[in-house]
């Protein structure tokens, strides 16, 4: 493959504000999941993990293929999963530290 046809992918756009935001929104979106679902669902949290993945991956594919005023991207997915990541080991942290009662 010639050098001209690799993509060239500025690491500075992964620190955009606009990843921030991603990864902020399915970071409460992650925690919100965990909460509503830690008393009612064994191994909820890998559930949420999944679910808020899949989702952001979905969103992502239905901004390409269906909305053309918007253009999905394959770095907002990577910002919405690490923000649910990260969302869920900090979550499960902060819940074995301070052993929150049954919502």
């Amino acid at each position: 493959m010639p050098g001209k046809a690799i993509p060239k992918i500025s690491w500075l756009e992964l620190l955009s504000f606009d990843k921030f935001v991603h990864a902020g929104i399915f970071f409460v979106e992650q925690v919100l999941f965990m909460r509503a679902l830690q008393n009612v669902l064994k191994g909820s949290g890998w559930y949420a993990l999944a679910f808020c993945v899949a989702y952001g991956g979905c969103l992502e594919l239905m901004q390409y293929y269906l909305f053309s005023p918007r253009c999905g991207d394959v770095l907002d997915f990577v910002a919405n999963s690490t923000g649910a990541i990260i969302g869920f080991f900090l979550f499960t942290k902060v819940n074995r530290k301070l052993d929150f009662l049954p919502a």
